[in-house]
């Protein structure tokens, strides 16, 4: 069971790194731009941050394993859609929609059965981080998996592979028993969900026209702003007459919850920043084609599957806020070395040092990360709790891919790059200030 939702977290954390080191040849073959791929690359991101929270709400109405399944079948078509893409709107189509939909719905049910099916915070801890290591290891070796395809087939083969990983992810959920029943009669709401989805689609619309209109920034992101809040008035306003919201205010009450999800937030956004930032220079600027590109990439992915795998070793020994906040200092420390090293030396080995601490920070504070905001709520709030999470998380990935790569395709030169790490890393400050005001560890979940 834990295999199966754990390659489910990884195939969708591959999905959205693996095109970084597509650029080009997705670009030529499509006959499209940089900022082309960009979007495609982003909007997928942005589409799992937008359905997520609808996504964890309908698992309570319909049953975890059965969102769990529509939406591994509404990805396969999704991959198979983009191997097959004439053009890039149809790419966004089967990539961004398609997938990003299929996404939203399976997602939420992994950490939901997970959460459930290890009562525990240490077993817990143990099986989130088999979960978040996948995650991580998808997002860090997509690159390398993703270039090895491209140049020993072609882009739309990482696509195939995609599909082939979803058929024995439904091979192996068939032993998934769904620890609660669904309830038929539970509501949606439909105006809720509309309203959230069309509120982050305009922050980040925004963030992406940064670069081509500065008015146009301003009025996408303050037209985002005035949805998102006409969502949360409207969900205040259900909640006061007894109906039952989207998203229920009172899950913003908790504290521990509130930081852990800021972490949650930052931690996605530097991983995701850090992995289109450096693919898209080394391929554009650098001329490394994706394979070269993929295994300079490998030393992320050795950082993040060594610190991730010890999850429930660490869970043990430290409290989650110090791990949280020892993995922000490494990961920022890594930034600071990826810019000095690159700008000082011409070699690809300069960039290993950087990439590796960043990995292995990363993989330090995902899973406890994770841990303090699903162990803050009790079963029947997990749905909810689960979709917000996880939205949160993919918005921090498209906010990562949106903002670093508006500032590096703006200008694709050394001093752009430097810029784009520049802004991850003082991203990432804020990210340890939020982990410094976690819970003492007396207070510790933990305990």
């Amino acid at each position: 069971m834990l295999a199966a939702l754990a390659l489910a977290q990884f195939i969708c954390s591959f999905a959205g790194s693996n095109m970084n080191v597509m650029i080009n040849d997705i670009s030529e073959d499509l006959d499209t731009t940089v900022q082309g791929v960009q979007v495609a690359i982003t909007a997928f991101l942005l589409v799992m941050a937008a359905l997520m929270i609808p996504g964890g709400r309908l698992t309570d109405r319909y049953g975890r394993k059965r969102c769990f399944l529509t939406g591994l079948i509404v990805y396969a078509i999704g991959a198979l859609l983009s191997a097959a893409a004439p053009g890039l709107g149809v790419l966004i189509l089967g990539n961004s929609f398609l997938e990003g939909i299929g996404t939203a719905l399976l997602i939420p049910p992994v950490y939901i059965l997970t959460t459930l099916l290890y009562p525990d915070v240490t077993s817990r801890a143990r099986a989130f981080g088999v979960v978040m290591a996948l995650g991580g290891i998808g997002a860090a070796a997509g690159p390398l998996i993703g270039g090895l395809i491209t140049t020993a087939i072609s882009w739309r083969a990482a696509f195939v592979f995609q599909a082939l990983v979803i058929a024995v992810i439904v091979l192996l959920s068939r032993r998934i028993d769904d620890p609660l029943p669904p309830d038929p009669t539970r509501p949606f709401d439909t105006a809720g969900a509309v309203l959230s989805a069309v509120g982050l689609v305009l922050v980040v619309m925004g963030i992406l026209a940064t670069d081509d209109n500065v008015w146009l920034m301003i009025a996408l992101l303050g037209l985002g702003a005035l949805v998102l809040g006409w969502f949360f008035r409207s969900a205040r306003a259900k909640e006061a007459s007894g109906q039952e919201p989207l998203l229920s205010l009172s899950l913003f009450r908790n504290r521990a919850s509130n930081l852990g999800l800021v972490t949650q937030n930052i931690q996605w956004l530097v991983l995701m920043g850090t992995s289109f930032t450096v693919a898209a220079y080394l391929q554009v600027v650098r001329g490394y084609d994706a394979i070269e590109t993929g295994v300079v990439f490998t030393a992320a992915t050795s950082g993040l599957l060594a610190s991730s795998l010890s999850a429930e070793r660490l869970a043990r020994r430290y409290a989650q806020r110090a791990l949280i906040m020892s993995g922000f200092v490494v990961s920022i420390a890594g930034i600071v070395i990826l810019i000095v090293l690159a700008k000082t030396f011409s070699s690809a080995w300069a960039f290993v040092p950087g990439l590796a601490l960043i990995g292995l920070g990363l993989g330090v504070m995902l899973t406890p990360s994770v841990n303090v905001v699903q162990s803050s709520f009790p079963e029947e709030q997990q749905g909810e709790i689960s979709g917000l999470s996880r939205s949160v998380s993919n918005l921090g990935s498209s906010f990562g891919t949106a903002i670093a790569g508006t500032i590096l395709v703006a200008g694709l030169s050394k001093g752009a790059y430097a810029a784009a790490m520049i802004t991850l890393a003082a991203i990432g400050l804020i990210g340890l200030t939020a982990a410094a005001l976690l819970p003492r560890p007396s207070d510790d979940a933990r305990h």
